[in-house]
């Protein structure tokens, strides 16, 4: 039996298109977000600096309510945090968080984290009397200002 020289060459373009369109997505599997804030943040068992980190899913196979939080270029982990899913009525084409703010000299506190074009998001888990004063501060959502899924900033300055 003879191979065609056309199909071989076909079945490489093919499989050449598919590799990199799968690598041109891998960004959007783990959710890889840079958040740049403008004040300390607090999150689940600590605070932030001032600064650029990075978000992102621990492990996007088989647990998506695991985040981990990098510095700006990925290579000292800060933390690993627990999640549980929460919704939004319409995604948007930006990063979306959700703070609390705490008040007078403490750091507003991280709730929920939306990657651009989903609806469901992570809302962060903070021991339980911590919660319910969280819940009671004052809430705002914040929109990132520009789109770019890898390196979306959203910065609580001017929002």
């Amino acid at each position: 039996m003879k191979i065609n020289k056309a199909y071989i060459a076909v079945g490489l373009i093919v499989a050449f298109t598919l590799f990199f369109e799968l690598a041109a997505h891998a960004d959007e599997f783990d959710q890889a977000t840079t958040i740049t804030f403008s004040e300390p943040m607090q999150i689940p068992g600590q605070v932030l600096p001032e600064g650029t980190y990075v978000f992102k899913l621990a492990n996007r196979d088989s647990d998506l309510n695991t985040v981990q939080v990098f510095n700006a270029d990925g290579t000292v982990l800060y933390a690993t945090l627990q999640t549980i899913g929460t919704e939004r009525r319409e995604p948007t084409g930006d990063v979306v968080v959700a703070v609390a703010e705490q008040g007078a000299g403490q750091p507003d506190a991280l709730l929920k984290w939306f990657y651009p074009g989903r609806e469901t998001g992570h809302e962060f888990l903070y021991p339980s009397q911590q919660e319910k004063e969280l819940a009671q501060d004052k809430q705002q959502t914040i929109v990132a200002n520009h789109t770019a899924v890898p390196d979306s900033d959203a910065s609580r300055a001017g929002n």
